[in-house]
């Protein structure tokens, strides 16, 4: 009788946990697709502005690394690249603790749209691929400003701050879509992730850390 009373504590207990951690997972992505509520709206804050019938539905904050390769200048020099791969994972916080919505790296348009270059580069695009349901948006810069030189990107010497339009989104396997209709992403108030100052050899590569903002839109519905 112990035994059995034991083993239906300790089951209950685990519903218990489960249904806590599912309920935190259904706060969390709630809180997620609203997170730009808690926050001044973006779009009017910096110069980097998507075009009107654009409105931003997602506000989220990354720490990660931009990396960097040395590659041979025309000189028989060396150089640091001026284009970097970025790794990242964007938080946003729910009752005050950060929760992982959004992951950054560098892969392959899958899903191109009438805005992707062609051929597509196969040294991939800037991705962000929902921690949630997998979708995802390619983007690549259409405009920047210098860190430092804005309200919005105040930090000299970090990173530019960008705009960047999709080139592709896609939906999760399941049809997750929040990320399938991001028509703009915005990077505002970065720190840190330039490029490396030191000399190097070809082929060496350096992780630089940085943050940042991003910021989602989607067209007008």
């Amino acid at each position: 009788m112990s035994n059995n009373f034991t083993q239906q504590s300790r089951n209950t207990g685990r519903v218990r946990v489960l249904l806590g951690v599912a309920l935190s997972l259904a706060l969390a992505f709630g809180a997620a697709t609203n997170a730009v509520a808690q926050n001044p709206n973006p779009s009017d804050v910096t110069d980097i502005k998507p075009p009107d019938g654009n409105t931003a539905f997602l506000v989220a904050h990354a720490f990660g690394s931009q990396g960097y390769t040395c590659l041979p200048t025309a000189d028989g020099g060396t150089a640091w690249s001026t284009v970097a791969r970025p790794e990242a994972t964007l938080f946003v916080k729910v009752f005050g603790q950060p929760v992982q919505v959004i992951t950054h790296f560098a892969s392959i348009d899958a899903n191109p749209n009438d805005f992707a270059p062609k051929p597509v580069p196969l040294g991939g695009n800037a991705t962000w691929q929902s921690s949630f349901d997998t979708s995802k948006v390619w983007a690549q810069k259409v405009a920047g400003i210098t860190a430092g030189t804005d309200s919005s990107c105040p930090n000299t010497g970090s990173i530019d701050c960008l705009l960047l339009q999709s080139i592709g989104n896609q939906e999760g396997p399941t049809g997750g879509k929040l990320l399938a209709k991001v028509t703009f992403v915005q990077r505002l108030n970065t720190k840190g992730g330039s490029a490396p100052t030191t000399a190097c050899t070809v082929g060496q590569t350096q992780l630089q850390g940085y943050e940042a903002d991003y910021v989602f839109f989607h067209g007008s519905e």
